[in-house]
Formats: structure tokens, sequence, C-alpha cells
């Protein structure tokens, strides 16, 4: 999924052309990977484009920053207003937003407390992660022989930049391997996360989330769908899990940002279920893509619409 050259990107306060949106080869970050990041969306709605739950994902991108010791040096309340005006600036309806901060040029060496922070945001169109067939039909997935990283090695509740090579590691030897995406375990066995998606079974009527114990990522799909199951009267938890539970479960799903909400029709080469996605898995998903969209107004205050 190669990224469209947009007209603006923002960059420590400005919006510069997308051209100039550069940085130094001696940038600390690129050397150590020490930054933050987060994946927000925009939708096209009847009321224009809008961004879901935007402040939410502001303030968990301070908080990443705050476990890393990084100091922001703009308010959450400017960096909403920045993404909405670059939304609307670059034309874009229904786009992916990337808000990331990092330590820039200037100082080098493993010490990061004597760095300087930037803040960029870019924006660009990007479609269904997993693909159309798989947001219909369920992907399939592998246990990955890559363990998701302890809560003492890097803190799996900050969205960092270096972390992320533990999923991409994980990402390339499922796709080598003929699946679609890849679960991690955590270094105890637990089930932990996909490489960027949250987890969610279904056994015997009951919606089964691994725990942040886990290594999971607090998901802000993960939130948005536990509280739309809540509302439909479905009974959640979150609980450890191993990886027979994936196997024996009646339905599984992940759900992320960029993945939205997919079903997983495999694990391992055995069916979840009948091998195609569930009622609880379909209903969610129908759900989630009509609250995005703006056709249910009773979520209607998890959409931040970028003009008025």
């Amino acid at each position: 999924m190669p990224i469209q050259p947009m007209k603006y990107v923002w960059m420590n306060g400005a919006q510069v052309p997308f051209e100039d949106a550069k940085v130094h080869v001696l940038t600390h970050a690129l050397h150590y990977g020490y930054g933050v990041f987060e994946g927000i969306r925009a939708y096209e709605t009847p009321r224009g484009s809008a961004v879901f739950r935007l402040t939410d994902h502001i303030n968990r991108f301070y908080e990443s920053a705050k476990i890393l010791m990084m100091e922001i040096p703009y308010a959450p309340s400017e960096l909403v207003e920045a993404t909405k005006v670059l939304v609307t600036d670059n034309e874009y309806p229904s786009c992916y937003i990337r808000p990331i901060a990092y330590l820039g040029y200037g100082e080098m060496g493993l010490n990061p407390l004597t760095g300087t922070t930037d803040v960029a945001i870019a924006t660009w169109p990007w479609g269904a992660y997993l693909g159309e067939e798989g947001l219909a039909k369920g992907i399939r997935a592998k246990i990955s022989s890559f363990k998701r990283h302890d809560p003492n090695i890097i803190p799996p509740a900050a969205k960092t930049t270096g972390g992320y090579i533990n999923s991409a590691l994980a990402k390339a030897e499922a796709i080598k391997a003929g699946y679609d995406e890849a679960i991690m375990l955590s270094g105890q066995g637990y089930v932990s996360e996909c490489t960027g998606e949250n987890i969610f079974i279904v056994k015997g009527g009951v919606l089964i989330t691994p725990s942040d114990a886990s290594g999971a990522l607090s998901g802000i799909t993960r939130r948005t769908i536990t509280q739309l199951a809540n509302d439909m009267g479905i009974e959640t938890r979150e609980a450890q899990l191993l990886r027979t539970d994936l196997y024996l479960a009646d339905e599984m799903f992940i759900t992320g940002t960029a993945a939205e909400v997919v079903p997983v029709s495999s694990v391992d080469d055995r069916p979840i279920g009948t091998g195609e996605p569930g009622k609880v898995s379909r209903e969610l998903q129908r759900r989630y893509f009509e609250i995005v969209t703006g056709n249910n107004a009773d979520y209607d205050h998890w959409l931040e619409y970028t003009k008025g």
C-alpha cells in the first residue's frame, strides 16, 4: 500500500509542502527508534469529514510520550486542531492520520534526556488494511515464533516507533509463510495481540479479549468494541488466553484503527467455528462502520468533525 503524496505535512507547528517534509540523516530516532506515534482515521460522513475518537487518540499519544519521558512542546488541543485543519487542507474526506513525536537532530548517544522532540502529522488515503476480502470473509492467521515484548523490556502501553520492529518481524514471517497476519504470545505463553491489532474471541456467547497484562496495547478500537458489546447486552471479559483457546473459539476477530474490525477464519490452519465470520463478529463489524461513517446518532460523540 504505497503512500500517495499529499499537499501538506504538519511539522513542528506549521504545514509544509509534502516534498519539503524531511528530517536529517542524523536524526536521533532514525538511529535508536526513540519516538511515539498514533494511528487515527477520518471518515466521510453525511456531515462532512469526521475523525473517529481524535481526542482519545491524541491523549494516548501524550501518555506514550510520558512513558518515554518525552516532552511534546504543544498542548493536546493544538494537535487536535492541527489534525482537523490538515485533513481539510489535504482534501481527503476519508484518510489515515499519523501523528509522530521523535527525538530529532542535534544530540547522539543512548541518553534520550538531552534531545529535542520534533512532532509531525501526516494524512493519506488508506483502504482496508487487510484487504476487502479479509473484511468480508475473514483472514488466516498463525502463531508467530516472535514473542510480544515484555513490559520491562519495552512497555507495550506505549506506541513506540522502535517497539514495532517486534511486529514487523512477526508480520514478515506470517506473510512469507502464506498467512495474512501473525498472532504474538507473551513471554509466559499467553495470547497477546496481532502485529497491529487487538484480539477478540467469542466462546459460549461471551466476548473475551486478552488483558493488558498479556502485553496487549489498550486499543481505542478495542475499547469501542467492548462498549458496543456491552450496549448490546453481550457479556465481555478480559482474560489470559492460551493458543488453544483460539483454536476452540466459536468466533474470532481482530480490531485496530488501520484494520478496523476483521473476522479471523483460521489460526494455524484450524478453522475458527465454521470457518466463516460469526454472527457476533458480523454485527459488531456492521455497527462499527455505521458509527464511524456518521450513521448512528447514539455514538456521534465519538466523531470530531473537521468543519463546524
